[in-house]
Formats: C-alpha cells, sequence, structure tokens
C-alpha cells in the first residue's frame, strides 16, 4: 500500500499502486458524471491549459511560497458554478486535466523512490473486477487501457515540471502580487470584492528590463502572462453565473 501523506491531494480520499498481483482482473468503470468537484471553487492547472481555461475562468495564482496556478470555477469556497446537480459540466466548458486524470496519479511510493508508480482512489468505485475494461491482459502485462492512463498522467507530470519552472521564474522576477477584485453591477449598494490570490502585477511587468521582457518572449512565459491577466475578466462571467438575478454591469 502506498504510504500516505499527510494530507491528500485535491479530490482524492485515498491511494494505493495499481499492481498486476492484486488487479490483474480489475478494470475501469466509464465515467457518467464530476460530481466529486461540485465541493471545490479553485481546481489546479498546468501552463499547458492557460489558453483552453481563459476562455471560461479566471486564472490565479496560490498564496503561499510554493503557489500554483488556479482555475476558478466558483467565487465561493466550495461553489463549484459548473457542475450541475446531475454532475454534469458545463456542456462546452474546458474541464481541467487534474479533473480529467482522477482517480489515478502518479507518485512515489516511499519518501526516497526514485521512480513514480501509477496509484489510485480505491473509494472511487470506478476501478474493479467487476468492469469490462480490464487493466491487464492474461499475461498480467498493461492493457491499452493503462497503458493510455499511463501516458495522460505522465504527460500532467511534464506538464507540472513545466509549470514550476513558470512559477520560479515569476518569483524570481518579483511579479506577483496580493490579486483583488471587485466588481459593480446596477442594483448593487456595495461592490462585491474578492482576494485571498495572487496575480501578475502589471505595472512590475511593464518595468521589466529589456533583457527580461525579451526572455520572457523567447520562452513563452510572456503569452502565458497576458492569457492570465486577459483571463482576469472571468470574473465577471462567473458572477452573472452566480447571481442570475442580478442585472449585468
Amino acid at each position: 500500500m502506498a504510504s500516505q501523506p499527510a494530507q491528500l491531494p485535491l479530490f482524492y480520499n485515498n491511494l494505493i499502486p495499481l499492481t498486476s498481483d492484486l488487479h490483474a482482473d480489475w478494470g475501469l468503470g466509464e465515467r457518467t458524471e464530476l460530481s466529486f468537484a461540485r465541493g471545490t471553487h479553485a481546481v489546479p492547472i498546468t501552463v499547458d491549459e492557460f489558453v483552453m481555461c481563459q476562455r471560461n475562468y479566471p486564472i490565479v495564482f496560490s498564496e503561499g511560497t510554493d503557489g500554483v496556478p488556479l482555475a476558478l470555477v466558483g467565487l465561493r469556497e466550495g461553489e463549484n458554478l459548473f457542475v450541475d446537480a446531475e454532475g454534469n459540466w458545463t456542456p462546452g466548458a474546458y474541464i481541467p486535466a487534474y479533473i480529467r486524470r482522477h482517480p489515478f496519479m502518479l507518485a512515489r511510493l516511499t519518501p526516497d523512490a526514485n521512480v513514480l508508480s501509477l496509484v489510485f482512489d480505491d473509494t472511487t468505485g470506478l476501478v474493479g473486477p467487476e468492469f469490462e475494461s480490464k487493466m491487464f491482459d492474461a499475461d498480467k502485462q498493461p492493457t491499452d487501457v493503462t497503458k493510455n492512463i499511463l501516458q495522460f498522467c505522465e504527460q500532467f507530470e511534464q506538464a507540472i515540471a513545466r509549470t514550476k519552472s513558470f512559477m520560479e521564474e515569476l518569483n524570481k522576477l518579483g511579479l506577483l502580487m496580493d490579486g483583488q477584485a471587485q466588481i459593480q453591477n446596477p442594483g448593487m449598494e456595495q461592490p462585491a470584492t474578492f482576494a485571498g490570490f495572487k496575480m501578475v502585477d502589471e505595472q512590475k511587468l511593464q518595468n521589466l528590463r529589456g533583457d527580461q521582457a525579451r526572455k520572457m518572449v523567447q520562452n513563452g512565459m510572456l503569452g502565458l502572462v497576458y492569457a492570465h491577466l486577459f483571463s482576469l475578466s472571468q470574473m465577471r462571467s462567473l458572477f452573472a453565473i452566480a447571481n442570475p438575478g442580478l442585472p449585468a454591469a
């Protein structure tokens, strides 16, 4: 059994390694709904997803020294505006890879392990001997089902590494500041204020040295930063979804 971290990742209740010995006849069930994501307002994303996410969600950064990019799917704790009562995601809206990866992920089985192993949350009811899409064949070799899951998780880990480099560079350049958004629509006595996140300081971005700005253009960082800044306009879209009775601005 995998060593359990002090705090499991978002959406995961338990993690065990997938092995041909213990799960030789296990299969993967079809996911028909995403109700497990209903209770969160922010989903971790990677830099590979900025362009897709900016069309639907504000992209912000979590607070702390190890901050990560987040797609806001709601404006209040525990509120996901994109999952309905039946667990369906809003049609046409991008579903972050972090959610699509569930219930699988790659993890170190021990703190000193040199390789990542495929693990899964065995409390979801999505992996078990009753399902026909088997994880291993008669020779206990991974089937295409398992190979595709492993490939997706490996690509996600690679994207995480690129995202860490991006965040390190943002911090090195001192471009992040405490974020705040205010929305004032007709009929509102006071503006709605949202805080508790980090965002790029546009003034500092404009004041970067020429060599720093050129480097950001060459390595693709500048495009990612502007995708983040453009996405902040989606705050109003989320506010409108959450408050359908209020007149639009």
